[in-house]
Parts: structure tokens; sequence; C-alpha cells
């Protein structure tokens, strides 16, 4: 396991991920059957998003197996928190990045790609996450040699990062007790990876997934299984339940936790605690862990439209 810094001084910006606060957010929901609901709030990381864990593990072992050099070019596909994330771990070391991705992706996002430096390659807003991945592909095959295809959606470094800090990180922060973990998938690193750890520590742990319930959504980050390409790290049989959600219901959430509990929750959190709320509800007594994987800064266009 990668070593964490938890105080003082630390030696580079990639130290400082992980370790996010763990927010209780059972009163302001009206929880009332002494079930919790407890999300941590991944806009905490350096890059603002869950996905400098996974972005991390992939660049430092990709250069550890001597995949990387100051020449060669981090190429990836994505719908935009794993792009930034890729943008700055490169900046953090002394490389590049190029990535593919959706042309209808938040403004926000762009901005931050351009000023970490990343070079953007747009694709056909209709086709989703899966016409960048389809593009992503067939720039490595074009010029395997100039790119690293790091490949955030079959890469094992992305389900390592969650099995060694996001799933620890749970245990520890509820001392043991948590019932639940309810996470959404998109690469489903988040998923797999936390929740195999959750699972060796407690057999009785029970993982909750989390998807649209259509397959042309506007939940940015999260994947529609059935009608997409399936990630090569996602396993259907891994999860005890599967929750469905709807983009209205997920943007309904964002804005309630912004309104009444002053987290500034992105919308494929709102859509996870969506779902927590449903298993709070329905289990009496449970812990249910969940994850703001970005905030609501990213999407505040959308979000006050």
């Amino acid at each position: 396991m990668y070593p964490v810094l938890r105080r003082g001084v630390f030696r580079s910006v990639a130290e400082a991920v992980g370790n996010t606060p763990l927010i209780d957010l059972t009163g302001p929901l009206g929880l009332k059957n002494g079930s919790r609901v407890l999300a941590k709030l991944e806009f905490f990381n350096p890059g603002g998003s869950v996905k400098d864990r996974p972005a991390l593990y992939i660049v430092r072992d990709a250069m550890a197996q001597g995949l990387l050099s100051p020449g060669t070019t981090i190429l990836d596909a994505s719908s935009g928190n794993m792009a930034v994330s890729l943008a700055l771990m490169a900046a953090c070391f002394g490389l590049k990045t190029k990535i593919v991705l959706p042309s209808n992706i938040s403004p926000e996002k762009i901005g931050l790609l351009k000023i970490l430096g990343a070079e953007i390659v747009f694709t056909d807003p209709l086709e989703g996450i899966d016409g960048a991945i389809r593009e992503a592909r067939r720039l490595a095959e074009e010029d395997p040699k100039g790119y690293y295809y790091s490949n955030q959606y079959d890469n094992p470094s992305n389900i390592r990062a969650h099995y060694e800090t996001t799933g620890p990180e749970i245990i520890r922060q509820t001392r043991g007790r948590v019932t639940h973990f309810v996470a959404g998938v998109g690469t489903s690193g988040t998923l797999m990876g936390a929740g195999k750890r959750l699972r060796e520590y407690n057999k009785a742990v029970r993982i909750i997934e989390v998807q649209p319930d259509a397959p042309f959504h506007g939940i940015e980050g999260l994947k529609h299984m059935p009608s997409s390409i399936k990630p090569k790290i996602y396993d259907p049989t891994f999860a005890d339940e599967l929750i469905q959600v709807s983009t209205d219901e997920a943007y309904e959430f964002s804005r309630l936790l912004s309104s009444h509990t002053g987290v500034l929750a992105g919308i494929s959190g709102g859509a996870n605690v969506a779902a927590a709320v449903r298993v709070a509800k329905e289990n009496k007594g449970a812990v249910v862990v969940t994850l703001i994987p970005d905030g609501a800064a990213r999407y505040v266009n959308l979000l006050v439209g």
C-alpha cells in the first residue's frame, strides 16, 4: 500500500489524495428509523473528485513498470473527472496528457483541463462516453509508442486504489459499523475496490450498485451498463442489489444536499444519496455509507438552469 501522510507538509499534491471526511446526513435528510446515511466528501481531494485516487495509482503504477517516460503522453477517455485527475497527476510528475471526452461535458471541467495544460479531443455528445472510448482506442492503436493508454475502464490499478484507500478509510471512520455501501458505477472501480475490502472485513456488509434508469440520461460519470461498453474491471454479479435512479431524482437530491445540508454535491453524488436514502428507509438501524464523487461547482450551469 502506498503511504499516506496525514499531517505536516506534503511533498507534493499527490500525497494529499485520500483521507476525505465522512459526513452524517441523517438529520437533515429526515431519517427517523434509527438508520444513518454517511457520505464521504470526495471533492476534498486536490483535484476535486474521487478520481484522484485511481489517477494517482494508475500513473504511479505505470511509472514503476517503466511504461511512462517524459516523452510519453498519457491518453484516456473520460466524462470529465478522471480527465482532470489524470491531468493533475501528470502535472505533478512532469508528464503530458491527452484526453478524449464528449463535447457536452460541463464547461467547468473543460476549463480546468485547459488550465492544467491537457490536450483535449472532443467527440460526438450523442455517442456519450462510449464514443470517447472508441476514439481513445483508435488513437492508442495509431501511435502505441507515443501514448500510454491508461484505460481507466479496464485498468486493475483503478480497483486497487479503492481497495487500499477508500475501503479502509470507511472501516476506520465508521469504527467498523458500516452495514451497507452504496456506489454508482462508471468505471465501477469504487464499487469493486472499496466493496471488496469491506466484504473482506465483514461478510455481512451489503454492497449496493447505483445506475441511471435509462440509456439516455443526464447523470455525468455514471453508466447505464446494459446499453454501454462494459468495463473489464466490472463484475455484474458483484453487488448484492442494484438501484436505478432517474436523472430528475439525481438533480433533486444534488440541490437538496446543497440547500439543506450545505454539502455542495455534484449530480452523481445526488444519485448516490438518493439510493442511500432508499436503503436506509428499508433497513432499520442500518449504517449506510456512500460517496459524493465531486462537487456542485462543476455543474453550476446545470443545477441552476
